[in-house]
């Protein structure tokens, strides 16, 4: 394993030319389907001449953090984590599309340990509604809502969010237009600030 073609595996990366957009999804298996990653990276190529896309497949993607608190729904024996390479691969692009599923609390705490470890701007796509009060609690750094200054835990910053995006189901087009229209007004305004 390590880079893919085709079908989206655990622990692959599929790179293009220039580090722009990085879409970071869950491990597959049984309940986690990467469909909406490979949906979103599709459409962003596809509509985004002006950057380029790459996708990648996290190894330890499933569960919750180690250091999250007990939730409910929690995982048992599956623990989310990043290696030093993917961190590596996702601080290299300039956004994350990050793609976590389901329950609420998993996304926010997946969220947070990513971007503990990566200082990136990104876009988070969850099942589930969540909110920027909801990342900001957990010590996430957002474009609206910061946690206190001594409970922050994060390098990188949500920029927006966009939920009702169904694991395992193709993404809508209103979805899949609010995930572009998010990634181009983020790369607009880096450009800007160059």
């Amino acid at each position: 394993m390590g880079k893919g073609g085709g079908i989206a595996q655990r622990g692959t990366i599929s790179e293009c030319r220039y580090p722009d957009v990085i879409v970071v999804g869950m491990s597959p298996g049984r309940r986690h389907v990467t469909k909406p990653v490979c949906d979103i990276t599709s459409a962003l190529r596809r509509e985004g001449a002006e950057f380029s896309v790459s996708t990648l497949v996290l190894n330890s993607g499933s569960g919750v953090p180690g250091d999250a608190p007990a939730v409910a729904g929690a995982v048992i024996g599956a623990y989310f984590g990043l290696n030093p390479k993917e961190i590596q691969q996702i601080e290299q692009h300039k956004v994350a599309i990050l793609h976590h599923g389901n329950v609420r609390s998993h996304v926010v705490h997946k969220v947070r340990k990513i971007l503990e470890s990566c200082n990136v701007q990104a876009v988070v796509v969850s099942q589930a509604p969540i909110d920027y009060e909801d990342l900001a609690k957990a010590g996430v750094k957002t474009a609206f809502v910061m946690p206190p200054p001594d409970k922050v835990r994060t390098r990188g910053t949500v920029m927006a969010i966009v939920s009702g995006v169904t694991r395992g189901q193709t993404p809508t087009r209103e979805n899949i237009t609010e995930v572009i229209q998010a990634v181009m007004r983020i790369m607009k305004t880096q450009k800007e600030m160059r």
